[in-house]
């Protein structure tokens, strides 16, 4: 059972990810439910996944205080969805930060310690570097595969099931690129546990 917040903007592949999750559970024999916000992600806005397995799962929707982790693409995204997660939860959070449309016209400032805040609320996090991670497997657009790779080390779902729904779910040319990156991704979070 897992309850899983996926926080980013539009074009980090939160969606993408997010289907993966779902279908690898789905495999794995669990009762699946997603939810997707996504509004202006395409101009770069907020995209905000839930992703939920069980035995059986009534809601899509994950209630405040109950996400078992979080993936934080970004790191502002990271802290604006952090009421979901339980504070016995995981935060596994991308070291990025893409100042939004306020912050690049001067009106707002990024929070300088945003880090420190998440890790604060959620003291199980994970730091990674998931871009340069990424750029090492080929495409910097792999990063939610790392990220992915990460989570998968907190579960006993068996490597060739998440990388199947990789090879299903990626388009052609970016699978070979996303199962090297979620690879890494898996590498990292086993070194760290």
């Amino acid at each position: 059972m897992a309850d899983v917040i996926l926080a980013g903007v539009g074009g980090q592949g939160c969606i993408l990810s997010a289907r993966i999750a779902a279908e690898t559970a789905l495999n794995m024999g669990y009762d699946v439910k997603t939810s997707e916000v996504h509004g202006m992600a395409q101009r770069g806005g907020s995209v905000v996944c839930m992703v939920r397995w069980s035995e059986e799962v009534r809601s899509p929707l994950i209630p405040c205080g109950a996400a078992d982790f979080i993936l934080a693409f970004e790191l502002l995204e990271g802290l604006r969805y952090l009421e979901y997660v339980s504070r016995e939860g995981a935060a596994i959070v991308n070291n990025y930060q893409l100042d939004p449309l306020p912050v690049l016209r001067g009106d707002e400032i990024y929070p300088e310690d945003a880090l420190e805040d998440i890790h604060s609320i959620i003291p199980r996090m994970m730091v990674v570097q998931a871009r340069e991670m990424a750029i090492e497997a080929g495409n910097v657009r792999a990063a939610g595969s790392v990220l992915l790779g990460v989570f998968s080390s907190f579960l006993d779902f068996p490597v060739d099931a998440w990388e199947e729904s990789i090879l299903r779910l990626v388009p052609g040319k970016a699978r070979e690129v996303n199962r090297k990156a979620f690879t890494l991704g898996r590498q990292a979070g086993r070194a760290s546990s």
